[in-house]
């Protein structure tokens, strides 16, 4: 659809200028006596010639040029040049059959020619422009569309990469239920499958709904909360009324994942916090949680979450995003900003 508004437009633009061209000579003897053949013989039928000479290299020719065939471009172009030079010489001789007897007050035939030429040249260096600059477009648009195919290749694979990092550490907290608590561990499959089947049906698209997305986080949340002891308390202040925003899937669960997993020790009082605001159409969200590094032994996850999230946030708000993170009186303090609009 695009292309043949484009075409329709192309079409309208030669048109208008060969029109344009066309009623030039008639635009500069408005109140005078208008010598319509005169206008013709050496107006009309020259501005046919260039149009010949300008179409013939438009369409067929200059390709010549951008193919390599070089050869071909200038022995054509000379020929076509002296063709219509000589044809144009013969009409004349034609219709002004009195014309060698002005010869002595004319500049010479050699001359007269090599000015042709030279005019002739003109529309030969329009259509190389045109078709150069055609060219540079397509490259243009081309690399613009190798660029989207690749962004959105690196945004799958990085999507492909959170669902199972995800998934493991969903696993392991399930895994560390079932010795100790198998009710809670049942539960916690029951709440896995409702994650999971958010994973499969809604994470497929390029944006979801801001309440989807906080509804997500309030499940994982919940299952995660599962196996922690009276140590550990999680606080989460999300908005009640959340309005029609839209935001890219899975984009929070990183830094949700990263509390729990840096946040919780089984012999230390931990806190950990989730806390959503909303300014207008921009998002502030802010995880805190008690820091307790884990050791290079510790495969509680793959540690891709958050480096992942850095990664997603520059490929979908470049320049509509920050993302800080910080130590602060021994709190870990995640915060991403964005703009969705």
């Amino acid at each position: 659809m695009i292309n043949l508004k484009n075409k329709n437009l192309e079409i309208s633009l030669h048109l208008l200028i060969w029109l344009v061209l066309f009623f030039l000579p008639a635009a500069f003897t408005i109140g005078s006596e208008t010598d319509w053949s005169a206008i013709f013989r050496h107006f009309w039928l020259q501005l046919f010639f260039l149009a010949i000479i300008f179409y013939l290299n438009y369409f067929i020719i200059v390709k010549w040029l951008f193919e390599d065939k070089r050869l071909w471009f200038f022995t054509s172009n000379f020929l076509l040049l002296v063709i219509l030079i000589v044809v144009k010489s013969q009409i004349f001789e034609l219709l002004e059959p009195d014309r060698p007897k002005m010869l002595g007050k004319r500049p010479p035939e050699g001359m007269r020619y090599f000015f042709d030429f030279l005019i002739y040249l003109i529309p030969v260096a329009f259509s190389i422009a045109i078709n150069a600059s055609k060219k540079m477009q397509k490259a243009e648009e081309m690399k613009i569309e190798a660029d989207n195919i690749k962004l959105q290749s690196e945004l799958k694979h990085l999507k492909y990469q959170l669902q199972p990092h995800f998934f493991f550490n969903s696993l392991n907290n399930i895994y560390s239920l079932i010795d100790f608590d198998s009710e809670k561990a049942k539960q916690s499959v029951h709440s896995l499958s409702k994650l999971m089947r958010h994973l499969l049906y809604k994470t497929d698209v390029d944006k979801i709904s801001l309440s989807e997305e906080i509804d997500f986080l309030n499940k994982y949340i919940d299952l995660m909360s599962l196996r922690l002891n009276d140590k550990t308390k999680v606080y989460t202040n999300f908005p009640t009324k959340i309005p029609s925003l839209e935001v890219a899937p899975l984009l929070f669960i990183s830094i949700v994942e990263n509390a729990f997993k840096h946040g919780v020790s089984a012999t230390q009082h931990s806190d950990i916090s989730f806390k959503m605001e909303i300014v207008e159409d921009e998002i502030h969200f802010t995880a805190s949680n008690s820091n307790f590094p884990k050791t290079d032994t510790d495969k509680s996850g793959s540690g891709i979450g958050v480096e992942n999230l850095q990664k997603r946030l520059n490929l979908l708000y470049h320049e509509k995003h920050e993302f800080h993170s910080c130590l602060n009186d021994g709190m870990y303090i995640a915060e991403v900003k964005l703009k969705t609009k």
